[in-house]
């Protein structure tokens, strides 16, 4: 069973890819991710071929339902069968996004918290209180948003808060800082940079809809666009290469055409690894 940290350029693993990617054993797929809540508690083929993958690659856990920012209780049974479904497959990054998603029930989708101090403190120890269940630090998402209810401080320096008052690690999703650099008007450059090198722990990337010029949807369900893809560019530029992995939830191509866009953010990757190995070369 591995081990392994995750390194170098990850896939979103779907239960259509299972076959395609047994078949081919994709050699520039390092490592993959899954919804925790997808997969705890599968059995039989389904449980068995999920197995051979996570005794092959390193994975990642990108959790859809903890509800962090939410109101209700932390639901710490789930948290203790999440604790030994990592243990089991020796998965150790669980990441989640840093919004609510539930109240009553599960809401379906990501609502933003409100950028308030009260907030950072409210969210800073729920996220504690999963670190000390797990035994390991949480890794959060920059999310999109579409509304900013109740706001008091920017973005940045509410996710910036949190990682420090939480101490906890954070997922850079550069395709989310675009969507919310169109969708409210800041420069996406100066926000990727303002983040905090220190507490990087991976990275994602995805394709959004385009509504209007002046607004993003983010989706998961189509290719990456250019301005995306520079911005990926830049923070490799800005922070150096961390592990960082494909989104893909809808309109699933084939596993050749995805397979195109890893080779790319692998092509990335290389570029900004030879600049530093020139660097250090020349001083």
């Amino acid at each position: 069973m591995t081990n392994q940290p995750i390194q170098g350029v990850g896939l979103g693993l779907r239960r259509s890819l299972l076959d395609p990617l047994q078949s081919s054993s994709p050699s520039s797929v390092d490592f993959f991710e899954v919804a925790p809540e997808n997969w705890m508690g599968v059995g039989g083929l389904l449980g068995k071929k999920f197995r051979q993958f996570t005794e092959a690659y390193a994975f990642a856990c990108h959790g859809l339902s903890l509800n962090i920012g939410g109101i209700a209780p932390l639901d710490e049974a789930f948290l203790r069968r999440l604790k030994q479904f990592l243990w089991e497959h020796q998965i150790q990054i669980y990441s989640e996004h840093l919004s609510y998603c539930g109240d009553e029930g599960h809401l379906y989708d990501l609502m933003p918290i409100p950028f308030t101090q009260q907030a950072v403190a409210y969210v800073s120890e729920r996220i504690q209180r999963v670190q000390d269940i797990l035994g390991q630090r949480l890794v959060i998402e920059n999310v999109s948003y579409y509304a900013a209810p109740g706001q008091e401080m920017s973005e940045i320096d509410f996710i910036c808060e949190v990682l420090h008052q939480a101490d906890c690690e954070l997922l850079l999703d550069v395709n989310n800082i675009y969507v919310n650099s169109i969708n409210h008007q800041y420069d996406a450059l100066s926000f990727m940079k303002a983040l905090p090198a220190e507490r990087i722990r991976y990275m994602h990337i995805a394709g959004h809809y385009k509504e209007a010029e002046d607004l993003r949807v983010d989706t998961h369900g189509a290719d990456v666009v250019d301005p995306v893809w520079d911005l990926l560019d830049k923070t490799y530029q800005h922070f150096g290469v961390y592990p960082t992995l494909l989104e893909r939830d809808f309109n699933i191509p084939p596993l050749h055409e995805l397979l195109l866009e890893v080779e790319k953010i692998q092509q990335y990757q290389r570029k900004h690894q030879d600049a530093k190995i020139t660097s250090y070369g020349s001083a």
